[in-house]
């Protein structure tokens, strides 16, 4: 009997041990599942530019599972575009990536604020404004946007002005078709592809440039950004200084502002890494809480199978 009971308690203790593992992923599978379930990826583009711009990008997205809305951005104020995303998030349940190129990283910085379902902002060339900044200040901090080159110039000589019958900061204003392809695509995509995109883009109003930004959302939620080294719309170095300034995890692809026309592989990866980080499940190694505690529980079987044991040899002793 003494040696029979050593080892009826070392052979639970050896099952704890092996199906620790398995035992804890099966005790766990229902959280785990909740809590590594995809986020929704909210694309927002700019100026200049509608939301077919990032067809590439949806398609690479969605074929890896994601759900993705490619939404509308007006264009007619920082404020009221803002506004009108932040509705549009709040009806998205869920966890929230929320992507924006060119202006539309101005307008996610202010609609994402105050709300709990963002867990990650991707800045793709594009403003973030901090409070009190206007876009087209910042495009202007330091050299490389090709936007104006009349500082002075009450409309950048890049665009054209197009009067909507109403006050005078009451224009559309469109990037001029013979400046397009410099300017928005730094002369990377032939020229039949660069005039179709001339001919489709949309228009801002003065007041996107010139309104000053809220509270900024960079500051409280973790963000992503891609800096194309050859943006001649806001400037090389002004993307760098946002990305510094917000604390981003940053790439640098040697692109023009329009990357998502000309490199849509490295704009899908930087939103898959902030994806990822938005997807707590994901986010831990190894073995799963449960196991140390099952391995605990083996151990102490067998410290007292042992004890057991020893106690038994001395009193044969």
């Amino acid at each position: 009997m003494r040696r029979v009971l050593p080892l009826a308690l070392l052979l639970p203790a050896a099952a704890l041990i092996s199906a620790g593992p398995s035992a804890a992923s099966e005790g766990s599978g229902r959280g785990e599942s909740h809590e590594s379930a995809k986020p929704t990826v909210v694309l927002v583009h700019g100026a200049w530019a509608d939301a077919s711009g990032w067809s590439e990008v949806t398609e690479s997205l969605q074929a890896k599972g994601y759900p993705v809305v490619a939404t509308a951005n007006p264009l007619r104020s920082l404020s009221g575009d803002s506004a009108y995303l932040a509705a549009r998030l709040k009806s998205i349940k869920g966890p929230i990536v929320l992507v924006g190129h060119s202006y539309g990283g101005a307008v996610i910085s202010n609609a994402a604020t105050g709300n709990p379902n963002v867990k990650s902002l991707v800045y793709i060339a594009a403003f973030a404004p901090d409070r009190g900044e206007a876009t087209l200040q910042l495009a202007a901090k330091y050299p490389g946007s090709r936007l104006t080159d009349d500082p002075a110039a009450p409309i950048p000589t890049a665009l054209d002005a197009v009067s909507l019958g109403g006050g005078p900061t009451d224009v559309d204003l469109y990037i001029k078709p013979d400046k397009f392809s410099d300017v928005f695509l730094s002369n990377r995509l032939d020229a039949s592809r660069a005039d179709v995109l001339a001919s489709a883009q949309r228009p801002a109003t003065a007041v996107t440039g010139a309104e000053k930004s809220g509270t900024p959302a960079w500051k409280t939620i973790p963000s992503w950004y891609l800096v194309a080294t050859d943006d001649r719309t806001i400037g090389t170095e002004n993307l760098r200084f946002m990305a510094e300034r917000a604390g981003s995890t940053t790439v640098e692809v040697d692109a023009p502002h329009a990357v998502m026309e000309t490199d849509p592989g490295d704009v899908t990866d930087l939103i898959l890494q902030a994806a990822h980080a938005a997807r707590p499940g994901l986010a831990r190694t190894g073995a799963s809480t449960e196991t140390p505690a099952l391995a605990g529980a083996a151990l102490l079987a067998l410290t007292g199978g042992t004890a057991l044991l020893l106690g038994g040899r001395r009193s044969r002793a």
